[in-house]
């Protein structure tokens, strides 16, 4: 946050270059959180709108596009909802971040409504946790496979204290349930709501430390697997543009 306020981007420049110029194009972020992304895209020049159904993330998005004197509009809503609560409104680019589709039930449908808010020849852009990555034991002080890559209908429910930001803070909510998406239905889902898939990209490196066992990458704060780097994706990064 103080790094952001004093001009910081929590942007990633592989993101900055795979979406292009921003300027002067409506922006959607869909599952915006707290809206630090949202306001980094704006700083861009993107004409911005975070939509969130945590009351309290919006609540905290606005008084922050308000401390940083950034123009913003935030709408609170559930994802699968977006369409009606932006009253049918379309945008140049609709973009999402990571770790947005571990929450979504429906990929189908959540495909579909990112159609929707397309403009024609706009573009969707995600950035996001590779699935693969998550087939390995959190826990383990090495690589090990734990968790499967191809998933039931039903979610996995997990009861861990704290919160990604700080697994010490005390907390009263602590369960929680994710749905598993395999890479190939993730992109079939976007190909058949209509949308052209551009590219695909992966990576071998993350933003943060997701395993204990990772070591740090050659770029500065990247982390990488110890052992078999070459052989597992981390992360993807897709874009799909709707056609004119």
């Amino acid at each position: 946050m103080p790094g952001f306020l004093a001009g910081g981007s929590p942007l990633k420049p592989h993101e900055i270059e795979e979406v292009g110029d921003v300027a002067g194009k409506s922006l959607l972020h869909l599952q915006c959180h707290f809206g630090l992304d949202t306001l980094a895209w704006a700083r861009l020049g993107a004409e911005v709108v975070g939509l969130d159904f945590s009351r309290e993330a919006i609540s905290e998005a606005r008084a922050l596009a308000e401390r940083a004197g950034i123009a913003a509009e935030f709408v609170e809503a559930n994802v699968y909802a977006a369409v009606e609560a932006l009253s049918g409104r379309r945008f140049d680019i609709v973009y999402t971040g990571r770790g947005a589709l571990v929450w979504l039930p429906d990929l189908v449908r959540w495909a579909e409504i990112v159609g929707a808010l397309l403009e024609p020849g706009g573009i969707f852009y995600i950035d996001e946790h590779h699935p693969i990555g998550e087939i390995f034991d959190d826990e383990a002080e090495e690589l090990r496979i734990r968790y499967p890559y191809f998933h039931a209908p039903e979610p996995d429910r997990w009861d861990e204290p704290g919160s990604y930001a700080d697994p010490t803070v005390a907390t009263t909510e602590n369960v929680t349930y994710q749905w598993g998406h395999t890479i190939g239905q993730i992109v079939t889902a976007l190909a058949q709501a209509g949308v052209v898939i551009e590219f695909l990209h992966e990576s071998d490196s993350l933003f943060w430390k997701r395993f204990p066992f990772m070591v740090p990458g050659e770029v500065p704060g990247t982390w990488l697997l110890p052992e078999h780097r070459e052989s597992v994706p981390l992360v993807f990064s897709l874009r799909a543009r709707k056609p004119a």
